[in-house]
């Protein structure tokens, strides 16, 4: 298992099934900043199909990184809603504005990172 890290949620199997609906940004409580990044968790527990997903978002100030590259055995998804910056996944950086997805299969074996540019 990964070693938990600053500014990463760990997907929970535990509590009910997540619940159908839409959560605004206005009803989440963000993490405190940690190195230029705000984290918020919309969504975090089993789903029909999954024993545990996290769903959410974090605020990278320009400059800044949630963490160092980083593997881990569960998939992951990114969507870069503003700014630009850069992406490093599959043995590449790739220069990324709004609109822009990540994706890494599950037990990917490279490591993956995405940083600020402004």
């Amino acid at each position: 298992m990964a070693e938990k890290q600053a500014n990463v949620v760990q997907a929970s199997s535990a509590g009910p099934k997540l619940p159908d609906g839409v959560i605004g940004l206005d009803a989440l409580e963000s993490s405190e900043p940690v190195s230029g990044c705000r984290v918020f968790t919309h969504y975090n527990g089993p789903t029909d199909e999954l024993s545990g997903m996290a769903m959410g978002m974090c605020v990278l100030e320009p400059g800044s990184t949630p963490h160092p590259p980083h593997q881990h055995p569960e998939e992951e998804f990114m969507i870069v809603a503003s700014g630009t910056g850069e992406i490093y996944c599959a043995g590449k950086t790739t220069k990324v504005g709004p609109g822009a997805m990540m994706y890494c299969r599950s037990g990917c074996t490279a490591s993956h990172l995405v940083s600020c540019v402004e």
